[in-house]
């Protein structure tokens, strides 16, 4: 199968976005960890950064990375006419 213009478009796309959103995830999950000590010096919510990250922080970052690509795709399988409708 040939792919078209627009299939490459799209697929650049998809892989920006997923580009983009793993460099978040990796940020959170490694320099986070990397930084703990000298983030512990920061207090948010009355907590030292680096455990609020470890203990909560991290885990609401991952929801909203899925949440903003479930959306972002859905947004973006609409805009090239490739969703597959609604599921329910």
């Amino acid at each position: 199968m040939q792919l078209t213009e627009r299939h490459k478009e799209y697929w650049s796309r998809n892989l920006r976005l997923t580009a983009v959103l793993l460099l978040i995830w990796f940020v959170v999950t490694y320099v986070m960890a990397y930084f703990a000590i000298p983030l512990a010096e920061i207090n948010f919510f009355g907590w030292p950064l680096s455990f609020y990250m470890a203990a909560q922080g991290s885990l609401i970052v991952y929801v909203l990375i899925i949440w903003y690509y479930a959306k972002a795709m859905r947004r973006l399988d609409l805009e090239y006419g490739v969703d597959e409708g609604d599921t329910r």
